[in-house]
């Protein structure tokens, strides 16, 4: 018992790291990007025209700018990621 005690508490504070505990903005940047411009790539994406989901798509792509975006159905909405050489942010859209 003493030994599973903590590694259940490495792996919670390891997935608490990891985001698994989720967000309430559902944004999240790495790299370059700072959080003001990963919002500004979502609202990029948002009225991209050639970012709009194709009629029974789960997955499609699009490019805003110099960074490639994936875009996937989920259950809270589209999980959106994008990226460019050495910089990537991630995103949740709420239809």
């Amino acid at each position: 018992m003493r030994v599973a005690t903590p590694i259940v508490l490495v792996t919670l504070v390891a997935l608490l790291l990891a985001g698994c505990g989720g967000s309430d903005s559902g944004i999240t940047g790495s790299g370059t990007a700072t959080f003001d411009g990963t919002e500004l790539i979502q609202a990029k994406w948002e009225q991209s025209s050639d970012c709009d989901r194709p009629a029974g798509a789960s997955r499609w792509g699009c490019s805003i700018g110099a960074y490639r975006c994936q875009a996937v159905v989920v259950d809270r909405g589209w999980s959106v990621s994008c990226s460019r050489p050495g910089d990537s942010v991630a995103f949740v859209v709420r239809p």
